[in-house]
């Protein structure tokens, strides 16, 4: 099954694919595939999306996606990992020997390994069902505006930045971009995503200070989504294991017992 783009009340569809906004300007308007067998969330998820003013394209297995996915790429994708004829990661896998297109995956809480499988393949996030819209909308909002400025720098690099940019943030051995949601770790690239690269900025930009679970959730969800403690836990352990892959002896993120987590600058 797929969809093409239906025009949100707030947005309508220009002829040539644009989507006019408040005062008379005309922005383009960002395609998002959505891939999923549950034909609800692909109707509420779209139904969502069209409000804010994406375009959708909808598709009810990998294989199906697949082709629509490298023969008219969208913007973006977000792509459940349990489905028939072609799972999320097989659909990932393939995706990635021809093309960089984001991937956002949906995951049930007990598909642990296959976050982490997804994410070493080279998914840009994941987010465990049930989730919120809004949370969804933010992580993909991220995830888009980060591509447009890599994007930017490779085709144009030596071009004036469009708009006032975040100052890098370093942290001796540390370094976080937050435009770019980049990380090195003594020169060397950390790949983090938006939700683990958030709750790491909010630990980096007050060094020494020991930041609650709550804080951390605040940080990296909106405040409308639940999210319990071993949430972030999970988060933190999947940060160290990250760094200690470039560094074994990483051990900048320190944890104070029963009160959360601090960042020590070494």
């Amino acid at each position: 099954m797929s969809q093409e783009p239906v025009s949100s009340p707030a947005a309508p569809p220009q002829p040539d694919g644009t989507a006019a906004r408040a005062g008379g300007a005309v922005q383009p308007r960002r395609t998002i595939a959505l891939v999923d067998d549950d034909r609800n969330i692909l109707t509420t998820v779209s139904i969502a999306l069209q409000t804010e003013g994406f375009a959708t394209r909808l598709y009810n297995d990998g294989d199906t996606a697949l082709k629509a996915l490298l023969g008219n790429p969208p913007d973006l994708a977000v792509c459940d990992i349990k489905m028939p004829r072609m799972d999320g990661l097989e659909l990932l896998r393939r995706l990635r020997e021809e093309s960089d297109l984001p991937v956002i995956f949906l995951t049930s809480k007990d598909d642990e390994a296959d976050e982490a499988l997804g994410l070493a393949m080279g998914a840009d996030d994941y987010i465990a069902k049930p989730f919120s819209q809004r949370l969804l909308l933010a992580r993909i909002r991220a995830i888009l505006r980060r591509s447009e400025i890599v994007r930017r720098d490779t085709v144009t690099p030596d071009a004036e930045p469009a708009e006032s940019l975040p100052e890098p943030i370093r942290r001796g051995r540390l370094t976080m971009d937050p435009a770019r949601h980049l990380v090195t770790w003594a020169g060397r690239l950390v790949s983090l995503t938006v939700t683990e690269f958030l709750i790491l900025e909010a630990l980096a930009l007050r060094p020494g200070v020991v930041r609650t679970r709550d804080q951390l959730m605040s940080a990296a969800y909106h405040d409308d989504v639940f999210i319990d403690d071993r949430t972030i836990d999970s988060h933190i352990k999947r940060l160290r294991r990250k760094f200690r892959a470039v560094d074994p002896q990483f051990s900048a993120i320190e944890t104070l017992y029963g009160a959360g987590y601090s960042y020590s600058e070494e």
